[in-house]
């Protein structure tokens, strides 16, 4: 009786010349090949984001409350600006140097050195004075209601000034005016206080961390209704 010998069990037998091992091994590699690829891109991505379009600020300071608070992380719009200007009410990061803090200077900004969060309250051609006999705040004229922004129980300035924003620059303040150093306080150096339009880097558009903060930077409303009025022309040349 001829006996057989069972069938060579191909799934558990060894492969002696590692034919099988190859191509795993080729496998593993294009993996981690196109892991590597991926996160290569992700960078230049992420660089060429935070670059041209959107960057993310810290805020350090208490001179933005209650819009922005000490620790806050926002998103910095660094695209919005390529095709138009900041405007009225707008909360900026602008680069201080040659304005707030002298050119060569290496810290004294709100955050990242030289970086300042503000925001603009004149644009160029602006008269700005603080304050009509009702304490408030008026452009060309025009009292602007900040009781929207405005940190509680501050007054819009305890420095009185009277002011015209040059061609280029924009006049800034922050919303805690009692704890902010602004154009305010540089009112008598030679750029007198006022920002270079091409100093601004963007616009706060997003807080995004905190997670209890998070919310979108709008325009105050009280920004629309004065560039209503000086539309229309009310109030040129008035206090109010």
């Amino acid at each position: 009786m001829e006996t057989q010998e069972a069938p060579e069990d191909r799934d558990c037998a060894s492969d002696p010349d590692g034919s099988e091992a190859r191509p795993r091994s080729s496998a593993v590699r294009g993996v981690l090949r196109d892991a590597a690829l991926l996160a290569v891109v992700c960078a230049v991505v992420l660089f060429l984001v935070n670059m041209f379009v959107a960057t993310p600020f810290g805020i350090p300071s208490g001179s933005m409350e209650g819009t922005l608070r000490v620790g806050d992380r926002v998103v910095v719009d660094k695209a919005v600006y390529r095709f138009g200007s900041p405007q009225r009410g707008d909360v900026v990061v602008f680069d201080g140097r040659g304005s707030f803090v002298d050119d060569g200077a290496a810290v004294g900004g709100d955050a990242n050195g030289n970086d300042f969060v503000k925001r603009v309250i004149g644009v160029a051609g602006d008269t700005v004075i603080c304050c009509d006999s009702r304490g408030r705040l008026s452009v060309d004229g025009v009292p602007l209601d900040e009781s929207g922004y405005l940190y509680p129980g501050d007054a819009p300035s305890q420095v009185p000034f009277s002011i015209k924003v040059p061609a280029g620059r924009l006049f800034v303040l922050g919303d805690h005016r009692s704890d902010s150093s602004d154009s305010r306080d540089h009112l008598g150096d030679p750029g007198g206080g006022f920002v270079p339009v091409d100093k601004v880097i963007g616009r706060v558009d997003w807080v995004v961390f905190p997670v209890g903060h998070w919310r979108a930077v709008d325009r105050p409303a009280a920004f629309t209704a004065l560039a209503s009025e000086l539309r229309k022309g009310a109030g040129h040349g008035q206090q109010g």
